[in-house]
């Protein structure tokens, strides 16, 4: 990087501006290639070299698909507890104030309700960069209380999911969520209330196993990540080589695993255009 080194300018200021410079550009998390990061935001976040779909922030999903000013966030008070004073290398505790300071929210859900295009719908998004967006108690219970009030009002309910999986600090507890959250959207079927999950990268562990695979309607966006256990893991099990592209969107699409690729500038629209054969 001494291409941007100045004469005459300290150590300290060239290293800033090797950050400043190095903060232009980023490499892309399918394809590796370095792309311009202005680019990529003029792009909806999307790689212009290969089409994958960076992560967003909740803020920035949920202006994606609702109407302007429409979103209305319910059961924001709700916080984790630590029923097994979980301990690893720091207390569960600890890292729950850590994300909680970083994020600005309790944990790793948002939901609420919104309309798009003037139609209203109930709305649950998780934050990958709260733990990994995994699934623990208070997870289940926000998923579980925007489909009861979907169910309630009789609107369409969606969830964005992008997460790890359960959450180990949790233990029984995490994993509960699965069948809790399971359960209320059978009940949505049964009352004929829409449910439509959108699939961002990544989608693991027990939300794909439980709730994140039980939509109406599964769309995913272009090559996310989406499966139980990673594909590490899975070849050490079986001893064999798994496809290429495997887990990735396109090859859930192409064995029936999922309805929909879309992508994220299309996505309002083919939601609206869903709700209104729903």
């Amino acid at each position: 990087m001494a291409w941007f080194k100045k004469p005459g300018v300290t150590t300290a200021e060239n290293r800033k501006r090797a950050k400043n410079v190095e903060g232009l550009w980023l490499k892309c998390n399918h394809c590796r290639e370095i792309v311009y990061r202005k680019e990529v935001e003029r792009n909806s976040k999307v790689c212009p070299k290969c089409d994958y779909h960076f992560p967003i922030s909740v803020q920035e999903r949920i202006a994606l698909l609702v109407d302007l000013g429409s979103f209305k966030e319910w059961a924001a008070d709700i916080e984790p507890q630590d029923p097994l004073s979980f301990t690893d290398t720091r207390s569960y505790r600890e890292r729950l104030k850590a994300q909680q300071e970083k994020t600005g929210r309790k944990d790793a859900i948002v939901i609420g309700e919104g309309t798009i295009n003037g139609r209203r719908i109930a709305l649950g998004v998780f934050d990958f960069g709260f733990m990994g967006g995994s699934m623990g108690s208070v997870v289940g219970e926000k998923i579980c209380r925007v489909a009861e009030r979907a169910l309630a009002l009789r609107i369409p309910l969606m969830l964005v999911t992008t997460s790890g999986g359960a959450r180990m600090q949790e233990g029984i507890l995490s994993l509960m969520q699965m069948a809790k959250t399971s359960a209320v959207v059978a009940q949505l079927g049964e009352a004929r209330v829409p449910f439509i999950c959108i699939l961002a990268d990544p989608t693991f562990g027990g939300v794909t196993a439980s709730v994140a695979m039980l939509g109406d309607v599964i769309i995913a966006e272009p090559k996310a990540l989406i499966g139980f256990a990673g594909p590490r893991v899975i070849e050490q099990t079986i001893k064999q080589q798994l496809p290429d592209a495997f887990q990735r969107a396109e090859f859930l699409m192409d064995h029936g695993m999922i309805d929909m690729i879309v992508e994220r500038k299309h996505l309002k629209e083919t939601l609206n255009q869903l709700l209104s054969h729903l």
